[in-house]
């Protein structure tokens, strides 16, 4: 029989058969998004009376393929895996591109593409992969002229305009956040985002001209809730109201009125937070904020360790987006952001973002694991 880690070693891949069960499978890393994923799936699965799809085992079964795919990652080498970041880059583009003429269309937006089995939003992958080839581009560059930032702008600029015109204004400015965060972490003075930000209040009228009349409504309704309430507002009213009825210590699982009695939409997608927080209160909300917050220490730590330049500008950007992610999502079910249509990583279903998530986390462990290998 072939020893399985005999592959690894024969490519002279630096693996430890007591890390491999212990520091990569149980890492915090892994096992917090393991834990959403239960978390989120047994949410799904209480709602699921009221629904006719089996969301609860898709979810789950996501979630199993994700944290497969993460360890599976981790033992690529970072050498080899840059190696893959423009092809994986020009591959979400050219996805998003088939959108246009092959998209189908989900609760009235045109984001996804059919497989067979299952449907692909390439918008999600699009935010990972720019990621990748920004810190990539920047790797070993010196920003001193304005000049310097054209590789980078003209990254960020493709996935911007194919996302914003689809239209996807959440994903588009999450992925315009990402190209800054990754320049900001490369060392960008300051007087290129001063000139940057007067660039686009300058064409903040133009930007908003292009924005489709739901779009609007949308700002409208979060300055004025209830300017709408049986209609815009009724989302977010809905949301506010459950949160608050949890109280501290939630009302119990299964016993959400709001989620239950169907007064809250879409509860199993980009406001699951709210269907967990009237279950379990403030102090349960408290525990997925800790989770998350775990998830994030270690990445920001693992960037610290890593001795490659590649590896440390992807863990702090991957690490501040990911923020990002959570940050607005939970704003947004609170009242605080308008409603952009922002999954919340790990525990809303989809699986598009899922797997980007844990594909995301993969390229992180591989740069712990290889942390010591010094990368050209």
């Amino acid at each position: 029989m072939i020893d399985g880690f005999s592959f690894f070693k024969k490519r002279r891949f630096p693996l430890n058969r007591n890390k491999f069960k212990f520091d990569l499978i149980f890492s915090p890393i892994l096992i917090g998004p393991f834990i959403l994923v239960i978390i989120s799936s047994l949410l799904i699965k209480s709602i699921q009376n009221q629904s006719t799809s089996n969301d609860f085992l898709s979810h789950l079964f996501t979630g199993i393929c994700g944290y497969c795919l993460a360890i599976i990652i981790s033992y690529i080498p970072l050498d080899r895996l840059k190696k893959y970041v423009f092809p994986f880059y020009f591959i979400s583009i050219f996805s998003l591109v088939l959108v246009y003429f092959f998209g189908i269309t989900i609760y009235g937006a045109q984001r996804w593409l059919s497989l067979g089995l299952f449907t692909f939003q390439p918008s999600e992958v699009a935010k990972l992969s720019t990621l990748l080839a920004i810190a990539l581009a920047l790797e070993k560059k010196k920003i001193n002229y304005l000049k310097d930032l054209t590789e980078p702008i003209i990254l960020v600029s493709f996935p911007w305009i194919l996302i914003f015109f689809q239209p996807d204004l959440g994903t588009s400015i999450l992925i315009a956040a990402g190209g800054v965060i990754v320049a900001w972490l490369a060392g960008v003075r300051a007087k290129f985002f001063t000139i940057s930000g007067v660039a686009m209040l300058a064409l903040l009228p133009i930007a908003i001209s292009f924005l489709k009349p739901y779009q609007k409504s949308r700002i409208l309704t979060f300055l004025n809730p209830e300017r709408d309430p049986l209609g815009a507002g009724y989302q977010i009213i809905q949301s506010k109201i459950a949160i608050g009825s949890g109280g501290l210590f939630g009302k119990g699982f299964l016993n959400g009125s709001q989620s239950y009695l169907d007064y809250l939409p879409e509860k199993h997608t980009d406001f699951i937070f709210t269907l967990f927080s009237e279950e379990f209160g403030f102090f349960g909300s408290l525990f997925i904020l800790f989770l998350y917050a775990l998830i994030l220490s270690r990445i920001i730590r693992i960037g610290h360790m890593t001795r490659s330049n590649f590896g440390k500008l992807y863990c702090y950007s991957f690490a501040t987006a990911f923020f990002i992610y959570v940050a607005v999502n939970m704003m947004m079910v609170l009242g605080l952001l308008p409603i952009v249509g922002s999954p919340l990583p790990i525990m809303s279903y989809g699986g598009s973002s899922m797997m980007a998530i844990m594909f995301g986390l993969g390229i992180v462990m591989s740069c712990k694991i290889y942390k010591d290998v010094p990368v050209n």
